[in-house]
């Protein structure tokens, strides 16, 4: 009796896994819809990349466990792409700049995939981004790592810019250049009102498997989250103005948490600093419990298109 039981409970956990899975390999148009805020209408995707080429930059801010996010981003890379050409560029939060030579190895197919999982600090969720990073390795197109190292915007949360300058000039090449903007006005407010922040934190190779946890409320213990998040949002957006000064005409799609491009905020505020004529367009999206009835007006301040998706659809992970 024992056994059986034992073999239904697997049979079962095993059918709710291939029900999940083929319930997200459907995602189709019923389960999101797009609006642009200067329109005021719903429009599709490939409007957003027929607007793009009079952009440079676009944003996509996420929810990190959002099954139609996913799927999306997929979606409009390879759209991009295929209008674009080689002039499209993927950057990522989910990747650090001390880690880019181990992406451009990995996109060259210098080292194997267990060697780039491992070594590249993979998040919990890479699988939800996987597919980006092989599209760009079978395309040969760039990934920017944008992140600055967790280790570094833990220093400047627990003892300032000042720890920072300390470093050696080797280390500071993974972080904005210092001093760098600390985030203001609504923004700052916007900080101070967070209790927890979204991403996956990276794990070992050996985790991958496991449910992403979830992150500690930030701003506690005498961590100044304000420092810490504008090394974040400062150092993303200097890596995607270094990659355009380096190579101009690129359209590079940035993905990241909304929270760093919700209202034009944080690595947006920080792209106008370094690269004032580069022009951004930013895509915001999200679930909403009153999918399909949206009101587009609780959501039009958050970006240029306003993609909300059906949270019917299973999550990648739980919070």
């Amino acid at each position: 009796m024992k056994s059986y039981s034992i073999k239904f409970t697997a049979l079962l956990f095993c059918l709710i896994i291939f029900l999940s899975f083929k319930s997200l390999g459907q995602i189709t148009e019923k389960n999101y819809r797009i609006y642009s805020t200067k329109l005021g209408k719903e429009v599709t995707l490939n409007e957003i990349v027929e607007e793009m080429k009079n952009y440079d930059v676009l944003f996509y801010g996420e929810e990190h466990n959002d099954s139609v996010t996913h799927y999306l981003e997929n979606k409009i890379f390879e759209l991009m792409h295929g209008k674009y050409n080689s002039s499209m560029a993927l950057s990522m939060e989910m990747f650090d700049r001390d880690v880019q030579i181990v992406m451009n190895e990995y996109l060259s197919g210098s080292i194997r995939e267990k060697n780039f999982n491992k070594d590249a600090r993979i998040w919990s969720n890479y699988r939800d981004y996987k597919p980006m990073v092989e599209y760009a390795k079978k395309n040969k197109l760039d990934v920017i790592c944008a992140n600055a190292p967790s280790r570094y915007t833990n220093l400047a949360g627990r003892k300032g810019q000042k720890a920072l300058m300390e470093l050696s000039a080797d280390a500071k090449k993974f972080f904005a250049p210092l001093p760098y903007d600390t985030a203001s006005g609504k923004y700052y407010d916007k900080l101070m009102g967070l209790t927890k922040h979204e991403p996956a934190p990276p794990v070992t190779v050996t985790d991958t498997a496991k449910k992403a946890p979830a992150i500690p409320p930030m701003g506690m213990g005498g961590f100044n989250l304000v420092m810490g998040q504008s090394l974040w949002d400062a150092t993303m957006a200097y890596s995607i103005s270094e990659y355009l000064k380096k190579n101009a005409g690129k359209k590079v799609m940035q993905v990241n948490g909304r929270f760093h491009s919700d209202e034009g905020f944080a690595v947006v505020t920080q792209l106008k600093k370094y690269s004032p004529k580069t022009k951004s367009l930013i895509i915001s999206t999200g679930s909403d419990d009153a999918f399909p009835n949206i009101d587009w007006n609780t959501h039009k301040q958050n970006g240029d298109y306003i993609i909300i998706t059906d949270p019917a659809v299973p999550r990648t992970y739980k919070d």
